[in-house]
């Protein structure tokens, strides 16, 4: 199974205990798996509470990081556009973590489907 970019909806979620998120992540993890976007820590870190710092970090610090490129910037870009051209607006992060999967192959753990609508980018919820 190819890395999985889990997406900060996910994160919260392990973070404040649910019952799906947390096998999934813990799963992700021992199989080596887990990865998040540069951009899912500064979304993390930018809402999280001071009481959350530390579990928010220990998570972070847990997972595979994935950086931004120019290429990634460029295919978040296009697919904004794209998308937009057809009468969807994309938030721009979305984009850019959506360009992330589809350039290195990874898949999407979300429980925001719509906010993903590139085929083969979603992580099959049967796994």
């Amino acid at each position: 199974m190819p890395a999985v970019l889990i997406d900060t909806d996910i994160a919260i979620d392990y973070l404040r205990g649910d019952q799906f998120a947390r096998p999934l992540v813990n799963r992700l993890w021992q199989e080596g798996q887990a990865m998040l976007s540069v951009l899912s820590v500064f979304e993390l870190t930018a809402g999280m509470r001071d009481k959350e710092k530390g579990a928010t970090m220990n998570f972070i610090a847990a997972c595979s990081l994935s950086d931004m490129s120019p290429e990634i910037a460029v295919k978040g870009g296009e697919m904004y556009r794209t998308y937009r051209a057809k009468g969807i607006t994309l938030a721009p992060i979305d984009c850019l973590i959506a360009a992330t999967a589809l350039l290195n192959g990874y898949k999407v753990a979300t429980r925001n489907i719509k906010h993903y609508p590139e085929k083969g980018v979603i992580l099959d919820s049967s796994l």
